[in-house]
């Protein structure tokens, strides 16, 4: 298949370099010429792990080109839609401009028989609008809307090996039209083209069954429904996984004044093959470019539907996660002895999430900001996303290793679950410190490993650990 991606940010340039390495001929547009050209070299302007490799493999091979030309997208029979959908400024609904302005771009180049494939996250009836765009100016093309469901860290393989394809589908006669005009203008277009809204969706199924060859062959499953359910299948997702991680963190916050341990709860729990042990880590909660911004866009959105009461449990939802974030700082001022003007606090982590260098609404960066603000001397570090981090919070001293960060520190605070950090050895980092008072802001530690090597430990839910009494000689 001959392939065009519009938009080259994360989602765009990760599905560009997958598309290619499965054997589709691939043109990615986007607007931003630094970023045509950092990636027509192989350079991702982002750290995803596998990304660089696929990148150098498909351009060398030819399968794989970037430009800052729409008119490129000429050549291409399947057309992707993978711009950003930031939040509104001062609101929550999502900016949908980068949407419209890509499909009102793209629309001159289409040719009969051309699928324009939704990936973007939108609001629901976002789809329906664009149809209704496509079908006035190019009544032969089809969208169909094909949400995505990647993991920063793990995009190359959730691309390759997805573990569900859902395919929202133009049906017999709303496609595209807001009005009876306007069917019976597609009606009298259809019968001319000597073709139906059924064989419509059959070929849109068929061409994009095409692309996802792979998959499909290797017993991907297919959901086939409508543009308004395709779409609430990414948000959905989003606001319960959303809504799964603020539970055991509001579980966190009972922890902690009952004396219990969240981590042992969590463990007990999970076992209910119900409930599951998965995203059940009570920490500083969730953070990044999509999950916040998804769930405040869906509740703009069923506020404009008059289905808000629906969602009002995602406002208690997004703020026990922003109150996670001022514990952090409650715990780290505990450690300091009640107060944090002048005090070293090394922070290991800036990153939202490990294998990652996103920092759009980390909850690490943002504590780091605060303990800054609060007065305290803040050195952080990052295995990837110090530089990501000193652009959005300059006022941070930054540090280019774990053994710069700690030198002389007060309290490390471990923010971001990297693997570096989970593994740290506490006897070492003690000969580093000033004080031995560790703050575990994901609970990835072993509490009482860092307590027997001398250290006082403090987690989000959990009962403080202090260092370890020598046994008497």
């Amino acid at each position: 298949m001959r392939i065009s991606v519009i938009g080259c940010g994360y989602l765009g340039a990760v599905h560009s370099a997958c598309m290619a390495s499965l054997g589709h001929d691939v043109v990615g547009i986007d607007v931003d010429r630094d970023k045509v050209e950092a990636l027509s070299n192989a350079l991702p302007p982002f750290f995803e792990p596998r990304l660089p490799e696929l990148l150098e493999t498909q351009t060398a091979a030819g399968r794989l080109t970037y430009s800052t030309d729409i008119s490129a997208t000429a050549a291409a029979r399947v057309h992707f839609i993978a711009v950003g959908t930031p939040q509104q400024f001062n609101q929550h609904a999502a900016d949908l401009s980068y949407v419209h302005q890509a499909v009102d771009a793209l629309v001159p180049y289409l040719a009969p028989g051309d699928l324009v494939v939704g990936k973007s996250t939108v609001p629901v009836g976002t789809a329906r609008q664009i149809a209704a765009t496509i079908s006035r100016r190019c009544p032969e093309a089809t969208l169909v809307w094909n949400p995505e469901f990647l993991r920063e860290g793990f995009a190359v393989q959730d691309t390759l090996i997805p573990n569900r394809l859902v395919y929202g589908l133009p049906d017999d006669d709303r496609v595209g039209w807001s009005d009876q005009a306007g069917h019976a203008a597609r009606a009298g277009q259809t019968a001319q083209a000597g073709t139906s809204a059924n064989g419509t969706r059959e070929n849109a199924q068929s061409m994009l069954d095409a692309v996802y060859q792979h998959a499909l062959a290797n017993g991907c499953p297919r959901l086939v429904m409508d543009y308004e359910t395709a779409e609430l299948v990414k948000v959905s997702a989003n606001a319960f996984l959303a809504t799964k991680i603020s539970f055991i963190n509001a579980m966190s916050e009972v922890c902690e004044a009952a004396g219990a341990d969240v981590s042992m709860l969590s463990d007990a729990i999970g076992y209910d093959d119900r409930i599951g042990r998965k995203f059940l880590n009570a920490g500083l909660g969730f953070g990044g470019g999509c999950l916040p911004k998804d769930i405040r866009a869906f509740m703009a959105r069923a506020d404009e539907l008059g289905a808000e009461q629906a969602l009002t449990f995602l406002r208690e939802v997004d703020s026990i996660n922003m109150r996670r974030r001022a514990r952090m700082v409650d715990l780290t001022r505990q450690a300091c002895g009640g107060s944090l003007l002048g005090k070293r606090v090394a922070v290991l982590g800036l990153a939202f999430k490990p294998d990652s260098d996103d920092v759009r609404d980390s909850p690490a960066l943002n504590v780091a900001a605060q303990l800054q603000l609060q007065g305290a001397a803040v050195t952080a570090t990052d295995p990837e996303a110090t530089a990501n981090a000193a652009q959005r919070f300059p006022e941070l001293n930054y540090a280019e290793t774990t053994a710069e960060a700690v030198e002389d520190a007060d309290v490390v605070l471990v923010l971001t679950e990297w693997q570096q950090y989970r593994s740290l050895d506490p006897a070492w980092l003690s000969g580093q410190v000033a004080r031995t008072e560790v703050v575990d802001g994901r609970n990835c530690l072993d509490g009482e490993a860092w307590r027997a090597a001398g250290w006082t430990y403090r987690a989000l839910g959990r009962p403080e650990l202090p260092a370890a009494v020598p046994a008497p000689a």
